[in-house]
């Protein structure tokens, strides 16, 4: 099975900024929750994927990720989406052994920015950036799927 271990967090100032790589703007909607595990589309820039990912708290959730047509995943967007998307820019940080995607949410969500950093287990050490604030791994509120359903502009 697919695994992804994940942390989240809020950012605390904007100096990663002058840090960031690279940056994708991204759309994604969701096809079906079941309870159990929620299908996503996700279009960024010019590649699109379909992916299942476990609804469950914490860092460590199953995951599964396939690279689809570009066409067809905005296609499955306009079919099944219903129109409540994910509109975000993701940009890439290096800081220490790890990196960084920083979600910059537009649309609905506008003003939310989230760090996330991707661990090869639970357990593994990370330094946190001096621009990293407030963990948010546990809070289901900031999982993408829950901010279609509840946008960070009506909290």
């Amino acid at each position: 099975m697919g695994t992804e271990i994940e942390r989240k967090f809020l950012i605390a100032s904007d100096d990663w900024r002058a840090e960031a790589t690279d940056s994708v703007e991204m759309t994604q909607g969701y096809i079906a929750e079941t309870g159990s595990c929620s299908i996503r589309v996700r279009i960024a820039g010019d590649r699109a994927w379909l992916n299942l990912k476990e609804i469950r708290l914490g860092a460590r959730r199953g995951e599964f990720e396939y690279e689809v047509p570009a066409e067809e995943g905005r296609d499955m967007l306009r079919l099944f989406c219903d129109g409540d998307l994910i509109e975000k820019t993701r940009h890439r940080v290096r800081h220490g052994d790890h990196l960084w995607e920083i979600d910059e949410f537009a649309g609905l969500n506008l003003g939310l920015i989230v760090a996330e950093v991707e661990l090869g287990s639970e357990d593994e050490s990370v330094d946190l950036p001096a621009w990293v604030g407030e963990e948010v791994t546990d809070d289901s509120r900031y999982y993408n799927i829950k901010l279609v359903e509840s946008p960070y502009s009506g909290w």
